[in-house]
């Protein structure tokens, strides 16, 4: 290895304080592989007797030790003028006196001569040796490599399906219109540009909350294993205003692909609460965080060279910034719409209300997908622009939970919510059972608090949390059975021993103290 690829592999380190190059900053080679790094040295100037002398004055002043240790005609000449340390004995007739009047030698810039210490000998001398190579290699940080996309390796649209059904429950044409998306999309990724150009289909979702639009999109990009950014609409707002601008949403699409330009060009971004961007009714004050965002998200969606900073949410002088194509990114965007139900139902009611044969005004108000009758021309009612609206051209929506869907997540998705207890019971070596009626009698809770999946969570943790706290003091318990008294607060849950069999009837103590006998 010759010495330009060691200086390459390698950093200096600073053989005073022993900090690499790449944190003490650039480095004074002394000589055999003997580096001080600029603060060590200003430490050392300072403790001599005519401190006050800066760095890049000292700098000026000293040799060039880099270049074959310092032993260069002129540098030569500079220690010949150069008076060992102590020569300097206040005699006139001492040789080693100057016109300084502590006897040294005054150099342009008024700094006096400086006797200069061989750090050889001196650590020779103290048994020390001199460290030959004061280097350490480089880290090198890995990178993810950019997987080019193959239209031969692309998984069929039947295939993507059927991985997204190992973990959602229903949603049988949410996941048939998203396959079909994707797989055209990276179709399209892989034929390039040539005769026929294919546009991107970006996509826009609606569904109430809780029903699975954003675990659609984070299982999808991670079965592809393509960079994914979400972003909150909420948070967007005009250039110049408080808040993130548009680009920022690039930004995270170039560090989830660990800032690779190339990847982050075939990633996909998420948009979530699409629907805050809506343009306002009122029109007397300006709008920032509504039209004006959409506006601005028009060239982003279509497809445009778009200039992010690199590590950083935010532009500014210090940040280097790079250029990322926006043509490859498939944008998805989502959002629960609350009262676009109204609009549907208004214009579904614009028929004759006269008649035998006439609709009823009530007839779709316990409609629970009344979202999937929407239009354009509802949309824009709502509040979105027809420019934003057409660049989004698969618009679908998502179906409302039931009951027997909300039982369904409960036990068969790959990591439903009672296997995740489960798990934690069976660190604890407690086998955890969940009755039929249990599980119909939570699935009737979560539909009541009107949050879709997420009220599955809530209501489990609140009714195994006396079952965790008191689980780890008795060694005893095997298995807990969870039944609809213990949901409905009629009873209790089965607690099984390891040997006898162990029930809390109603009339014993309460749920808390599930582990008292």
């Amino acid at each position: 290895m010759d010495d330009k690829d060691r200086k390459d592999e390698y950093e200096k380190i600073c053989l005073m304080c022993r900090r690499p190059e790449s944190r003490a900053g650039k480095m004074l080679e002394m000589g055999n592989d003997i580096c001080i790094c600029r603060e060590c040295l200003q430490k050392a100037i300072d403790s001599m007797k005519f401190s006050g002398i800066s760095y890049d004055d000292f700098m000026n002043f000293m040799p060039d030790f880099s270049k074959n240790g310092g032993t260069d005609s002129k540098d030569k000449k500079e220690k010949q003028e150069v008076v060992e340390a102590g020569s300097g004995s206040g005699d006139p007739d001492d040789p080693g006196k100057k016109d300084g009047k502590d006897g040294s030698e005054k150099k342009p810039g008024g700094i006096p001569t400086i006797g200069m210490i061989n750090l050889s000998d001196i650590l020779g001398g103290m048994g020390m040796g001199v460290p030959r190579q004061q280097i350490r290699k480089k880290k090198e940080k890995e990178k993810k490599p950019v997987k080019q996309i193959d239209i031969n390796n692309i998984p069929a649209p039947h295939k993507i399906k059927a991985s997204l059904d190992e973990y959602l429950v229903g949603q049988e044409h949410a996941k048939k219109v998203i396959s079909v998306a994707v797989y055209n999309h990276y179709k399209r990724i892989a034929a390039g540009a040539e005769d026929v150009e294919i546009e991107k289909s970006n996509m826009l979702m609606l569904g109430p909350t809780g029903c699975g639009k954003t675990y659609l999109v984070k299982t999808m990009a991670r079965l592809l294993d393509v960079p994914l950014a979400m972003a909150d609409a909420t948070s967007l707002t005009e250039a110049g205003y408080i808040g993130d601008d548009i680009e920022s949403v690039i930004s995270r699409l170039l560090t989830a692909a660990d800032n690779d330009v190339d990847r982050a060009e075939q990633g996909i971004v998420f948009i979530d609460e699409i629907d805050k961007i809506a343009k306002k009714r009122n029109a007397n004050q300006r709008d920032v965080s509504g039209e004006a965002v959409q506006q601005g998200m028009l060239k982003l969606l279509e497809g445009s060279e778009v200039e992010v900073p690199v590590g950083a949410a935010s532009k500014n002088a210090m940040v280097p910034m790079v250029t990322v194509n926006t043509q490859n990114i498939l944008f998805i965007c989502g959002g629960a719409f609350p009262g676009l139900e109204d609009i549907i139902k208004e214009r579904l009611n614009k028929q004759a209300a006269i008649g035998f044969f006439a609709d009823l005004k009530d007839k779709y108000d316990d409609d629970p997908n009344l979202l999937s009758k929407v239009t354009v021309e509802d949309l824009r009612t709502f509040g979105m622009i027809p420019e934003f609206i057409g660049r989004l051209p698969i618009i679908f929506s998502l179906e409302a939970l039931t009951k027997d869907m909300l039982v369904r997540i409960l036990k068969e998705p790959r990591n439903a919510i009672l296997k995740q207890y489960q798990k934690l019971l069976a660190l604890d070596e407690v086998q955890l059972e969940v009755d039929d009626g249990a599980l119909e009698a939570i699935a009737q809770k979560a539909l009541e608090k009107k949050t879709g999946a997420r009220a599955l969570r809530s209501i489990l943790e609140e009714f195994m949390l006396d079952i965790m706290y008191e689980i780890p003091k008795d060694d005893n318990i095997g298995k807990v059975t969870l039944t609809r008294e213990y949901i409905e607060h009629t009873g209790g849950p089965v607690i099984t021993l390891r040997d006898v069999g162990y029930r809390l009837t109603q009339s014993e103590t309460p749920p808390a103290n599930i582990a008292a006998k």
